[in-house]
């Protein structure tokens, strides 16, 4: 219930932007996700390399500002290496993360060949499923974190309406730990945090809401 209620102030917020919008950007995006590893002693849980695919509406608040608000997904796997649980590594649940952001980015040139850079702050809902039951009992919970992230990039504009999108990212979700695996149960707390970096290329829809 939570969770809906956050999803739906963001809905709401959109809606808003839209509203007041002079100039509205569209980015539907899709790349490639690195991934991490979360260490406890001598063992570790692993998140996979995945694609990831998102979207981003922004308005220009004034010459090459714009607000923004953002949606991305990973679906990845986890894997852990468990001297008592798994001494080889092995897999342990599919994991899916939902971003969602609301942050700014700045043009540094207004012309056909737009760099740019941005951040933005918000939450990523956490879901394993498809548990190893060799390993675990019980099913490892879903988690609400806040997060944030960092973006820089080219927009490279073919008209005035349509270009292509290329960026760098960078997600943090802020106190990751929340997993923890042992005799009888599911829930790891690895005391650490994680840096997702990734590329991701797409399409810039610009519309003058005038």
């Amino acid at each position: 219930m939570k969770n809906k209620f956050k999803v739906i102030l963001l809905i709401l917020f959109l809606n808003s932007m839209v509203t007041f919008a002079q100039v509205i950007e569209f980015t539907p995006t899709y790349g490639y996700q690195f991934g991490a590893k979360l260490g406890y002693g001598p063992n570790y849980i692993k998140m996979k390399d995945s694609d990831q695919f998102g979207a981003t509406i922004g308005i220009e608040t004034y010459n090459g500002l714009m607000a923004e608000l953002s949606y991305f997904n990973m679906s990845t796997e986890l894997r852990i290496k468990d001297r008592v649980l798994s001494p080889v590594e092995n897999y342990l649940s599919d994991l899916n993360t939902d971003w969602f952001l609301i942050g700014a980015s700045k043009y540094f040139k207004v012309e056909k060949v737009k760099p740019f850079a941005g951040a933005g702050l918000g939450i990523v809902i956490v879901s394993p499923k498809n548990e190893n039951r060799d390993i675990l009992d019980n099913n490892l919970s879903s988690n609400t974190k806040f997060a944030f992230s960092f973006k820089t990039g080219v927009n490279i504009m073919f008209s005035k309406a349509i270009g292509l999108n290329l960026q760098g990212n960078l997600f943090f979700p802020v106190d990751w730990a929340g997993v923890y695996v042992g005799p009888g149960g599911a829930g790891i707390s690895t005391g650490s945090t994680v840096i997702l970096g990734g590329f991701s290329t797409g399409l810039v829809i610009r519309i003058d809401a005038d």
